[in-house]
């Protein structure tokens, strides 16, 4: 999907269109953003159904901005700046300062995210599912999906998803995935690309390594000490040499993908290993001084994770928490229970007792709560168990109980 949640926002702010909007930096609080709308406009009536009549003075510009909040995605009139997802609002900020900011909605995007993988499946019904704005479709088989090297189906596709979400997309064929992803950006936004195995060092080989999904900053930056830039550089390297350089298994993958190769294929049905929460905070905070904000935090993060699987449909009995420190350093802990949970007064009070074994002296900027050794709540059913309730005992929404800072 191109630019996917930028564009979905774009779809509750026409007005928005062709400008440079950045999506980070906080959570959406519709209400929030109704009752400014009421203060600063008090002769409109404000609701979900008039936010497309907002004036663009409105609108928050990053032009300021102070915090740690990162960008999601950007439009592609702030791309033209250099503004990209991952980027620290603050650095955008410098880049375009008029960009307008708008927080992430997760729930809105979901709701797109699950429209349009299910206009795909009724295309197409061979797809993997690779995050909120990406799939893999294997489309050999599907009755017209080889006319025009696949660029017929790719329209289709397309089409119906505009047609129904108002979203564009931008199609990468090929043989196999790493191809395809590939592909898949060099005709942004709302391109075909076509990739056939004759156009490999055509329209591969000369790109860098780094398109290559699989090598990241530091095998580039390792290939580039060994003369190596392009995809083209690299496929001329001896299997052999790459794999004694780079490791028998990591150095033979190197080779096959600068050839073109991948044998992996559609997986339709992947189960999931684990499932989490976690937020960045705005500012670090405290395990005292800050312990009714954070508690508060720590509990909706239990109570999120408990949401998603009743959601999906999973029981767990690991149950895990992440830190960040103010210097970057992260920390896990994890429990498994004798029972599996899927509610969150059971997290929490699981999540708290991990807490014991960390230090919270130190300041924090992340909080994540996991659960992992997931079953099939169908499946733990099946076996005459139910997951296990929530505690007897309340907890409370100060931070992880006053047992957890007695170190």
């Amino acid at each position: 999907m191109d630019a996917f949640y930028a564009s979905v926002e774009l779809l509750r702010y026409p007005q928005l269109k062709g400008l440079p909007v950045v999506i980070g930096g906080g959570r959406r609080r519709e209400d929030d953003l109704l009752a400014r709308l009421r203060v600063a406009h008090p002769e409109h009536a404000w609701s979900e159904q008039n936010l497309h009549e907002i004036p663009l003075d409105f609108f928050p510009r990053i032009a300021g901005y102070t915090g740690r909040g990162v960008i999601t995605t950007a439009t592609y009139a702030a791309r033209q700046f250099g503004v990209g997802s991952a980027m620290g609002v603050m650095k955008a900020a410098k880049l375009c300062p008029d960009a307008i900011l708008l927080p992430v909605d997760f729930d809105q995007y979901r709701h797109y995210s699950q429209r349009f993988k299910a206009i795909i499946t009724d295309i197409a019904p061979s797809m993997e599912n690779r995050g909120v704005d990406e799939v893999y479709i294997d489309f050999t088989d599907v009755p017209g999906g080889q006319r025009e090297g696949g660029r017929v189906l790719a329209r289709l596709i397309q089409k119906a998803i505009f047609d129904d979400t108002g979203l564009t997309c931008s199609v990468g064929v090929a043989p196999n995935k790493l191809l395809a992803k590939m592909a898949s950006e060099f005709n942004k936004p709302n391109g075909i690309s076509i990739v056939q195995p004759e156009d490999l060092e055509v329209m591969i080989w000369p790109l860098p390594c780094r398109k290559i999904n699989g090598i990241g900053p530091k095998a580039e930056a390792k290939l580039v000490q060994h003369d190596i830039h392009s995809i083209g550089d690299l496929a001329q390297r001896d299997r052999l040499w790459l794999m004694q350089h780079f490791g028998k298994s990591y150095g033979a993958w190197l080779h096959d993908a600068a050839h073109g190769k991948d044998e992996r294929p559609i997986e339709t049905a992947s189960e999931p290993v684990s499932i989490s929460r976690e937020t960045t905070f705005e500012h670090d905070l405290h395990a005292v001084r800050d312990r009714e904000a954070l508690g508060a935090i720590f509990t909706r993060l239990s109570e999120q994770v408990a949401a998603d699987l009743q959601r999906k449909g999973y029981v767990g009995k690991t149950i895990g928490i992440k830190l960040r420190y103010d210097n970057f350093q992260s920390v896990t802990r994890d429990q498994t229970l004798t029972a599996y949970v899927n509610q969150a007064q059971a997290i929490r009070q699981a999540a708290g007792q991990c807490l014991k074994r960390v230090d919270l002296t130190r300041r924090l900027r992340l909080l994540g709560v996991r659960v992992g050794s997931l079953m099939k709540l169908e499946d733990w059913q099946a076996q005459g168990l139910r997951a296990e309730a929530a505690p007897a005992q309340p907890y409370t929404e100060s931070l992880f109980g006053d047992d957890s800072l007695s170190k």
